[in-house]
């Protein structure tokens, strides 16, 4: 699916958007009052002209105390009939770029499965929106929902290599892939132990673009399914893992959004993504077990279903030995993170101080917030079992999302700053311009606060 816009020089139907109280326009004359619209959000009056035929339409985005909440309710104007349209007015203080994307946003849905693509209404571009930064944000956003939406059956560590391919083709990146037995061979070993249980071998993506300035390098977890290995996770809890990868799939789509905007130029960047299925076999690797990463330190296994930070360890420690000027990572890790702050704002952690206020005020900007938690470090002891240097999953519970995020930090250490994001990757239910299923979190926080954390 690609976003579009109307053409600008089609012919148009006028569409006003209005808050709740506010005073409608003279055009629309007593038909809204006769019709019972009160302004509600996605409440949409059609104008009918003296012939019975269409003239316009208002659409209500609801209370205005409540706008926040909605970022890109215009997505809502996709009950529209078919057909072109542009905006004869927008209440002021709406952004018209968010306007732009939140459009654009509503005209995803997944119909790789069931259903066609909706040949609905189009709206021209908002007057002062950028266009092409819209349609090259939304573009990503696509590729990172259809990656998630699609389950492991046909989105497998083969099948996301194949999507990471595409994409470094079509932008001009250089791509290369460590698979299998090569793993252990180039000292990859924690990759390869989560992923050899599985039909589809482990692997490590590669991707890099740019000669020159300075590194960005992202890892992207990419756990094409979580059976939880031996420590086996009970059915309900296992309905959703296609999602494991929401980490590489949201690494991709920054990517593509980042390569689109060109937003790339002066810096380099760096996608490295540990693609493997957590799966169940004789040669699984078992709670208890004790293995030594590229870096070196060893860690003891005491959940295989804490698997995430592991791949991302190895990942992480191959970047490190290049001294990126920023690292991150983006992962669908724990539980913790959403008993914490739920589905929505995914929590990150970083050890630069301008870095993370630059990363949080560029993300409520772009609707897209994230919210800063601590590397406490008081809790390190906890990630230290003794037997080992490192637990992959302390007992007791608590703290789960800091501790995950301390692991991953030993791993960090060569590049200059890093930022951990542990996102939810998914839409629990519908809401404007974001449908149920797979959705992509941090990767506009991130491409808005660009100029700002590199260069």
């Amino acid at each position: 699916m690609t976003p579009e816009f109307a053409p600008s020089d089609a012919p148009t139907l006028p569409l006003w958007l209005i808050w709740s109280g506010d005073d409608l326009p003279p055009e629309a004359g007593d038909w809204p009052a006769a019709t019972g619209f009160a302004a509600r959000a996605g409440q949409i009056c059609l104008l009918p002209d003296a012939d019975g035929g269409l003239r316009g339409a208002l659409m209500g985005l609801g209370d205005p105390a409540r706008a926040d909440r909605e970022r890109f309710q215009i997505a809502r104007a996709h009950a529209l009939p078919k057909g072109d349209w542009h905006l004869a007015s927008a209440p002021a203080g709406l952004d018209a770029d968010a306007l732009a994307l939140g459009w654009l946003l509503g005209q995803y849905g997944f119909t790789r499965y069931a259903g066609t693509p909706k040949d609905g209404p189009r709206l021209r571009c908002p007057e002062g929106a950028d266009a092409e930064r819209a349609i090259a944000i939304a573009t990503g956003e696509f590729l990172t929902r259809d990656l998630i939406n699609t389950p492991a059956c046909d989105m497998g560590p083969a099948q996301l290599e194949q999507a990471a391919r595409d994409l470094a083709t079509r932008i001009g990146a250089r791509i290369e892939v460590t698979t299998g037995q090569a793993l252990l061979d180039g000292n990859l070993p924690l990759i390869h132990a989560v992923g050899r249980a599985a039909e589809a071998a482990p692997r490590l993506i590669d991707i890099r673009i740019g000669d020159d300035g300075p590194m960005l390098t992202v890892v992207g977890k990419g756990v094409c399914f979580d059976t939880g290995g031996l420590n086996l996770k009970p059915g309900a809890s296992m309905g959703l893992m296609k999602k494991d990868m929401g980490g590489a799939a949201t690494a991709l789509g920054l990517l593509s959004m980042l390569a689109d905007t060109g937003a790339l130029r002066g810096i380099r960047l760096r996608v490295l993504i540990p693609a493997v299925e957590n799966n169940v076999a004789g040669n699984s690797f078992r709670p208890g077990d004790i293995l030594t990463s590229r870096k070196g330190l060893t860690v003891e296994v005491n959940n295989t279903d804490a698997e995430g930070r592991l791949v991302l360890a190895d990942a992480m420690a191959l970047a490190a030995e290049e001294g990126p000027d920023l690292m991150i990572s983006l992962a669908t890790l724990t539980g913790a993170a959403r008993v914490a702050l739920g589905p929505d704002v995914p929590p990150f952690y970083c050890d630069d101080d301008a870095t993370a206020q630059a990363i949080q005020s560029a993300g409520i900007k772009a609707g897209d917030p994230v919210w800063r938690m601590p590397f406490w470090a008081p809790y390190d002891s906890m990630i230290e079992p003794g037997i080992a240097d490192l637990d992959n999953a302390p007992s007791g519970g608590m703290a789960g999302s800091i501790t995950a995020a301390l692991f991953l930090r030993r791993f960090a250490q060569g590049a200059t700053r890093y930022a951990h994001f542990d996102i939810y990757g998914w839409q629990p239910s519908a809401m404007p311009g974001r449908p149920k299923g797979g959705v992509g979190q941090a990767s506009r926080a991130i491409l808005a606060a660009l100029p700002r954390i590199v260069g």
